[in-house]
């Protein structure tokens, strides 16, 4: 057993993010674990920017209202003890209400040694539209 001495909390770069987003990682497995794991918090109106993982992400909202955006337009609403899986490949993007803070746990996997996918794919910003886009309640 071992103790994590944790990571100072990390500011999330603008060409990743609009907005101020903030994360702690909780764990970035070693071989054999390749397991991924950040607290991220959002500031109101704040959100990633597309991108997509190699192995699928898992979203689970601790606090406020989550908004999650797929390329169909959809954009779908979590809130606290929900759990959104995104699978392999689907470009997607994850933020905040315009008038709420929003935190999520994050968990992914980094791809095998010998797949030199990146484990993430960062793409464009999300704009203004496809955030105001009309939201839907999946569950």
């Amino acid at each position: 057993m071992e103790f994590v001495t944790p990571r100072p909390t990390g500011k999330g770069p603008q060409d990743r993010f609009n907005g101020d987003v903030w994360f702690d990682v909780i764990h970035a497995g070693t071989e054999p674990s390749r397991l991924r794991a950040n607290m991220v918090r959002f500031a109101p109106g704040a959100r990633t920017a597309w991108h997509h993982h190699a192995v699928g992400q898992t979203l689970h909202v601790v606090a406020g209202t989550a908004l999650i955006g797929t390329r169909d337009g959809t954009v779908h609403e979590a809130h606290p003890g929900e759990t959104v899986t995104c699978p392999p490949g689907e470009e997607h993007w994850h933020g905040a209400t315009a008038d709420r803070f929003m935190q999520h746990l994050a968990l992914w996997e980094a791809t095998a040694p010998d797949d030199d996918r990146p484990e993430t794919t960062w793409l464009e910003h999300v704009t203004d539209e496809q955030y105001d886009a009309e939201r839907t309640r999946s569950r």
